[in-house]
């Protein structure tokens, strides 16, 4: 028997497309059909990726040719399937934030190199030198920021922002600031998993009102993970600074750092690495150095890696006393630690400007596949 199409079409039409509220053929779902005398190819489009939802609209198919065309009428049903892709559920989506200019993300693959403390000594020296500055501590297990700013007991208001409710960032020494520690208690610990702390850094990323500001600075957690995948998929990051010790057990760790930003699947700029602690200079020694951590690790690592080695800082105690205090040691005037952040910040926005001029826009990154979380390799 031969086959007509449009006998194949009316049957079809007696068979509603799921979630549709049509029929296959209203819907659209029917691409095309084919006969060849008594063969007929029927090619369709759902919605559902579900094996179930396959085999029971090829079923359907079938059963209505044969029952309202022809019996014993040879089949074959092309299912192609055309569904929305669906976020993961601890996926931040990455969207440029209005008003800032530039990203700097600050890490260590190390934890107690001092990336805390140069962080909150960067944004201070850049406010200080007439810039708009943010501060997000992304630290959320252990956020140390509101300590060095004397903020720690401060709690944000909420602001109308065009008819949305906006976080107003605490501000000190001219930096707009933002925490998980600010809505937590001191002797709170801070117990989420993943999908978790994405959602609270997603709230103070995309709900804060962070106005104009010409460079916000994210004091990321130590190590290489999912809080740093998380920010790196909710916004384009201009460019990471990495902070490490001297030392070799400290150096290893701030390999696999730029190693992470580096990474194909990321592809962060690194504007360079910072030696904190780099020597000990005793009060009564000044013109002594001790290198007790080992000399100049990071700035032999920054040549080996062709990244720019920004700085090296000392060992003083004031700067821990400062930090403790809630001013950070780079507001003390003339003296030889406001000249040693002045200097090293100046590099980081050099390489900021030199990173603008080279390169195009950073994009946030987008992981569909475990391939985001392989172990760098370079």
């Amino acid at each position: 028997m031969k086959l007509n199409r449009k006998d194949i079409l009316k049957a079809l039409e007696s068979i509603s497309a799921p979630g549709e509220g049509q029929n296959m053929i209203e819907s659209g779902a029917v691409t095309n059909v084919m006969t060849f005398g008594d063969e007929v190819v029927v090619d369709i489009t759902i919605n559902n990726p579900s094996l179930q939802a396959k085999k029971k609209t090829e079923v359907e198919i079938l059963k209505s040719i044969h029952d309202k065309v022809y019996q014993k009428a040879k089949v074959k049903v092309n299912i192609k399937v055309d569904a929305p892709e669906k976020p993961q559920a601890n996926q931040i989506k990455g969207k440029p934030i209005p008003g800032i200019k530039n990203i700097i993300a600050v890490a260590s693959g190390k934890g107690g190199v001092g990336k805390s403390t140069v962080t909150a000594n960067l944004a201070a020296t850049m406010a200080k030198m007439g810039f708009k500055v943010g501060l997000l501590d992304a630290d959320i297990y252990g956020p140390s920021i509101p300590l060095m700013y004397d903020v720690e007991g401060e709690r944000p208001l909420a602001v109308n922002v065009d008819g949305k409710s906006k976080m107003k960032p605490i501000e000190n020494y001219g930096v707009k600031i933002l925490s998980i520690g600010f809505f937590t208690q001191p002797n709170q610990a801070v117990i989420w998993r993943g999908p978790m702390a994405a959602k609270a850094l997603n709230q103070m990323i995309f709900d804060a009102d962070w106005g104009e500001l010409d460079f916000l600075l994210i004091d990321l957690p130590p190590g290489t993970g999912d809080i740093h995948l998380s920010i790196m998929q909710a916004m384009p990051i201009t460019g990471a600074v990495v902070v490490s010790t001297p030392q070799n057990v400290a150096l290893a760790d701030a390999r696999k750092g730029v190693a992470m930003f580096q990474q194909e699947s990321i592809s962060v700029p690194v504007l360079g690495i910072i030696e904190n602690m780099a020597y000990f200079t005793p009060e009564e020694l000044p013109d002594n150095k001790y290198y007790i951590f080992g000399k100049e690790g990071a700035k032999n690592l920054s040549e080996d890696l062709k990244v720019a080695f920004l700085g090296e800082l000392p060992l003083v105690q004031s700067i821990r006393e400062a930090g403790d205090a809630g001013r950070p040691a780079a507001l003390q005037t003339a003296t030889p630690l406001e000249e040693s952040f002045e200097e090293l910040t100046k590099n980081v926005i050099q390489e900021v400007v030199s990173r603008n001029k080279s390169l195009p826009p950073t994009e946030a990154i987008k992981i569909t596949t475990m391939a985001g979380c392989s172990a760098a390799k370079k």
